[in-house]
């Protein structure tokens, strides 16, 4: 037997101590786990409104491209796409919500003026390089979104697990305990009491 759960009052008070802490930690965990499912369903409402938008750009942008290509010749619009500098701009920053590390994508705003040279291209690949450009934009945006919401449901598991466990074993446990311990110490007093009565009354009696 677990010398913390003999019947004393020592006993007793640690054990409510307990059953308050386990009581106040699932408190928390339900807040914490209620606060995360709102956040994951913010995040995929914007998720799901990103990637339509993605749809409908990557149209505009291949359809325009289709057109620089018929314009300007496939080979053309192949040597200028050569002067598209590459992508090593992007930082990655986090940020935490209820102790769960959320990624936050960082990039420069993009360049105003393109490339390449205004006179040797059209509208329709002006056209292709801001969509393209938009694509990549929105693309970083839902990138940080699922992978945020990849790592709160995760983390929503983890505290529903928690607050499980708090509130099918941690806490009927010591709920359990303190009545125990309440059940034996009323006993104990009701014995000592009687017990007195008897010495009393022989005193008495003699």
């Amino acid at each position: 037997m677990d010398p913390n759960e003999f019947p004393t009052k020592g006993n007793l008070i640690l054990a409510k101590n307990s059953l308050a802490l386990a009581n106040q930690g699932y408190d928390l965990m339900d807040k914490k786990r209620n606060i995360l499912i709102r956040e994951l369903m913010e995040l995929t409402e914007k998720a799901q409104d990103i990637q339509k938008e993605i749809d409908v750009t990557f149209k505009k942008a291949y359809g325009a491209l289709q057109k620089a290509n018929i314009e300007m010749g496939i080979m053309n619009v192949e040597n200028i796409s050569y002067t598209v500098p590459e992508e090593n701009s992007i930082r990655i920053k986090y940020r935490s919500i209820m102790g769960t590390e959320i990624p936050l994508v960082e990039a420069p705003p993009p360049s105003t003026r393109p490339a390449y040279d205004f006179y040797h291209s059209t509208i329709a690949l002006d056209e292709a390089v801001y969509n393209f450009t938009r694509v990549k934009e929105l693309t970083l945006k839902l990138a940080t979104i699922e992978t945020s919401a990849y790592r709160l449901a995760a983390s929503i598991i983890k505290t529903r697990k928690r607050a499980n466990a708090l509130q099918n074993i941690t806490i009927p446990r010591y709920t359990a305990l303190v009545k125990t311990i309440q059940t034996a110490l009323e006993e104990k007093e009701r014995e000592d009491f009687t017990r007195l009565k008897v010495i009393k009354n022989r005193k008495g009696g003699t």
